[in-house]
């Protein structure tokens, strides 16, 4: 899953970052508000974690914006502001959620779950092709029984997959889901990972589509 941080903190940003990336997203993180709707034009993202106070448009300017252009993207107001009237403001000017800083990271891994699983239509906590079940927040998957750990490259490119059971996503495709700005794509590393995943999980678990990319099967 791929981030779009709008933080111009230069300590919070960088911690934010780190910490993100530990959790298995691929984070892009800007500073001003008209670089982040650059971005948010240019590439797709997963979330948007949208700081208020920014320099140049601030974040309610930003995020009137992309509300404005039709972009469906879930966005997460984190913010030191926490006065009621700013949280009206923020969620009814398209905002998906709420957070006022300081912040326990996991209470905002937590959050980005539920509004992704929301954009997705999914209510319960696991994605789910009805073969595998993937828990997002252990980075657990389970098949016929058997539940095993995953680690963060393996989960990013399984939930890629997971969140559209029956589509085919490319290389780059998985590789934008993998890495960040800045980041090294590192050779071969979708078919290492994918080897990876059907030595856990079995051969057929992720079908390749020659020439075109890779899927999980949507089952009943």
């Amino acid at each position: 899953m791929r981030v779009l941080l709008v933080e111009d903190d230069q300590m919070i940003g960088a911690a934010l970052s780190q910490a993100l990336r530990d959790a298995a997203y691929a984070v892009d993180w800007v500073r001003e508000g008209t670089i982040a709707l650059e971005s948010a034009r240019s590439q797709e993202y997963g979330v948007v974690l949208l700081d208020l106070g920014l320099p140049g448009k601030d974040g309610m300017q930003v995020l009137r914006a992309l509300r404005a252009r039709r972009n469906p993207v879930p966005i997460l107001i984190v913010t030191a502001r926490d006065a009621v009237e700013e949280r009206i403001s923020g969620l009814d000017g398209g905002a998906d959620d709420y957070i006022v800083k300081p912040f326990e990271m996991a209470e905002l891994l937590a959050r980005m779950r539920a509004v992704i699983r929301r954009k997705g239509g999914a209510g319960g906590p696991l994605l789910s092709n009805g073969s595998l079940a993937l828990n997002p927040a252990t980075r657990e998957i389970t098949r016929d029984g058997v539940t095993t750990r995953l680690s963060a490259r393996e989960f990013a490119l399984l939930e890629a997959l997971l969140i559209r059971p029956g589509a085919i996503l490319s290389r780059g495709e998985l590789e934008d889901r993998l890495y960040g700005w800045g980041e090294e794509v590192e050779s071969n590393a979708v078919e290492f990972l994918i080897h990876a995943l059907r030595k856990k999980l079995g051969r057929d678990a992720i079908k390749n589509i020659r020439g075109v990319g890779w899927m999980v099967s949507r089952e009943a």
